[in-house]
């Protein structure tokens, strides 16, 4: 039973911006584990905080969570030029991702939104609705990485078609992003690196999908290609960041080195990126039972 308190402690955690970005990462994903209108709300005001980072981390949780009642700060996020583009594009992945088609008008406005990667996002996220539509409503069956992904897998399961569809840059965004996630789900070296290929693509917000992909994926067979995205300085920062963060879920020694080497970025994004990574790099090379481990941290008698 969690206490109306520990969330609160969970939440202050979050909100605190003198705290170590690790900590608070964990913090926000014990809250989104342990769901609730509590955990939204503290989530939801952490909106004000000047990391771009945490900020895509926020929204994406609230997305994954797929809570009704996190709909109102999604759209004012989206809806916020001020916000940077990595976080309105990630507020409206998330409002894509709740299913709710009460949104599908603010994500068809959006759609033609001056900044490229929030007008694709919603786009995809436009499409993801009407698949939803489609099939009664009723969500894709859970694949084998639990989360809620902009596309549904395409039901094509021969990797090297899977992979044409994918780097077929004339073909739509959403058919590419549904060849992406049945090359991540089909798993396996030959899928990691028809995946890799996909970060010389001409989309920022497709290589942004890719990384993440990778580090769901866990493949060593990556590693090369995205410690070489991560490290060309002329790559977008919401790309880079996404191949930080794989680098350190694949947790093999080259991952360290690319991490390290980028530890002290210019770039606050990708700086903060490979914080947040060398901690889950430690976290899955450790014996550690969960990364969102607020609870335990909060428990602990040392605590």
């Amino acid at each position: 039973m969690v206490t109306e308190q520990e969330v609160e402690a969970i939440g202050r955690t979050l909100g605190d911006p003198q705290q170590p970005l690790q900590a608070r990462f964990r913090a926000l994903f014990t809250l989104r584990g342990l769901g609730g209108p509590d955990a939204i709300a503290w989530i939801s005001r952490a909106f004000s905080d000047d990391s771009a980072l945490l900020k895509h981390e926020l929204a994406y949780c609230l997305g994954q969570m797929q809570d009704r009642r996190a709909i109102p700060v999604l759209v004012d996020v989206l809806r916020d030029a001020r916000q940077e583009p990595m976080v309105r594009h990630e507020a409206g992945e998330a409002l894509g991702a709740i299913g709710d088609p009460e949104v599908l008008e603010i994500l068809k406005q959006y759609s033609s939104d001056p900044v490229v990667e929030v007008a694709e996002t919603c786009q995809l996220a436009v499409c993801r609705l009407e698949w939803l539509q489609q099939q009664g409503g009723e969500p894709a069956a859970p694949g084998p990485y639990l989360s809620v992904d902009p596309a549904p897998p395409a039901q094509e399961r021969d990797v090297g078609r899977l992979r044409e569809a994918l780097l077929d840059e004339a073909l739509p965004l959403f058919d590419r992003y549904r060849a992406m996630f049945a090359l991540r789900d089909a798993g396996g070296e030959e899928a990691a690196l028809a995946l890799a290929e996909g970060l010389r693509c001409r989309s920022a917000l497709f290589r942004h999908e890719i990384g993440y992909v990778l580090g769901q994926l866990q493949h060593e067979a990556a590693v090369p290609q995205l410690a070489a995205a991560l490290a060309r300085r002329t790559e977008s920062p919401m790309v880079r960041h996404e191949c930080a963060e794989a680098l350190g879920a694949i947790a093999r020694p080259p991952c360290l080195a690319a991490l390290r080497a980028h530890a002290a970025d210019p770039e606050r994004v990708v700086r903060e990126s490979c914080e947040v990574a060398l901690d889950m790099y430690a976290y899955e090379s450790g014996p550690a039972f969960q990364y969102a481990d607020g609870l335990e941290q909060l428990r602990s008698p040392s605590s």
